[in-house]
């Protein structure tokens, strides 16, 4: 076991030193070099002069690239070219509300998605099975940010059920301390302001999830399927075994396995895949910050969010190879 976790460490540090390289020779490949880009309208030859000494444009390649690695070991990301404020201290504000969002659309996504593809493949070839197949099918064809602006016009603007935008009601002024806002309404026995921000969550929670959802239940019906036709599933109902019996400790067991490696990708996908959802919604988190980043040319801020998804979809993709590992040893031996 030991052994498996140094390859996939190994792994991990890898795939990020490939990303820093990239990101770093993306940003100095931008047209009129990555000062001229930072400035836009704003650029002079010594506005141009006085970021390349700052930023250290002006060393070689090699030296930018070991400075750049050292900052980022030692938490530096630079500042903003926005606000001036710390990047570091900006992902921080923001992550907690993407990380809410994240996690109540993938809690979604599953808790639909298992139950309705072991439904599916329950009755394949039936109606239930063919209907499944065409709501993951929708899920998947129907593009995020239009679903989330056909469930804000249904649900926030038509019928006036939820919030249209934002995490939380202002006039409130619930308290916040670790930016989670559900998570600090509960703590600090702010109910209202939980609930405010649960219903906050939905809709963009809902259209983010439609996605994995789509791909739980098709991984969960095509697992259960083969599971089912196995030698050993058929050998003990053969034997007479109860059914809640084989379809607990046989079926499901067995089929889950490729489903908690589709969950944890999907997770680590939603991060990444915030933007627009969190733009519609004006949702305060990362993606919202990635698309301020890119209308504002805000290069330091758009490297180091990107790093900083990066890191958090490996550390994911490393949590679920390791549960797999545990969960199914066979997996540890390949």
């Amino acid at each position: 076991m030991l052994r498996f976790i140094i390859n996939r460490l190994g792994l991990l540090i890898l795939t990020l030193v490939g990303l820093s390289i990239l990101l770093f020779a993306w940003v100095r490949a931008l047209p009129g070099g990555p000062a001229t880009a930072m400035l836009g309208e704003r650029s002079t030859p010594e506005a141009i002069e006085a970021i390349n000494k700052a930023y250290g444009f002006d060393q070689p390649l090699l030296t930018q690239y070991f400075t750049y690695m050292g900052k980022l070991l030692t938490g530096d990301f630079g500042n903003s070219t926005q606000s001036q404020r710390s990047v570091l201290a900006q992902f921080f504000d923001q992550f907690p509300a993407t990380a809410e969002l994240a996690i109540f659309a993938i809690i979604f996504a599953v808790i639909i998605g298992i139950p309705l593809g072991y439904w599916a493949a329950r009755h394949y070839g039936k109606w239930q099975d063919n209907l499944s197949v065409v709501l993951s099918l929708l899920g998947v064809v129907i593009p995020v940010f239009f679903l989330a602006f056909i469930l804000k016009w249904i649900f926030a603007v038509k019928l006036g059920w939820l919030p249209t935008s934002g995490r939380q009601d202002i006039g409130l002024n619930a308290t916040h301390y670790s930016n989670f806002y559900l998570l600090d309404g509960l703590l600090t026995g702010e109910f209202d302001a939980a609930w405010d921000s649960f219903k906050h969550l939905i809709l963009p929670g809902v259209a983010l999830g439609s996605i994995p959802l789509a791909v739980i239940t098709r991984i969960t019906r095509a697992s259960v399927l083969e599971v089912q036709g196995a030698d050993y599933v058929r050998t003990a109902k053969a034997k007479g075994m109860p059914e809640k019996i084989l379809r607990n400790r046989f079926v499901l067991r067995n089929a889950m396995l490729p489903v908690i490696t589709t969950v944890g990708l999907q997770l680590g996908l939603l991060f990444a895949g915030a933007v627009l959802t969190e733009t519609v919604f004006a949702y305060q988190g990362i993606g919202y910050g990635i698309a301020q980043a890119i209308s504002n040319a805000d290069y330091p801020v758009l490297q180091a969010y990107i790093m900083f998804i990066a890191v958090i979809y490996a550390v994911i993709n490393l949590v679920v190879d390791l549960l797999y590992g545990l969960i199914d040893p066979r997996v540890r031996v390949k």
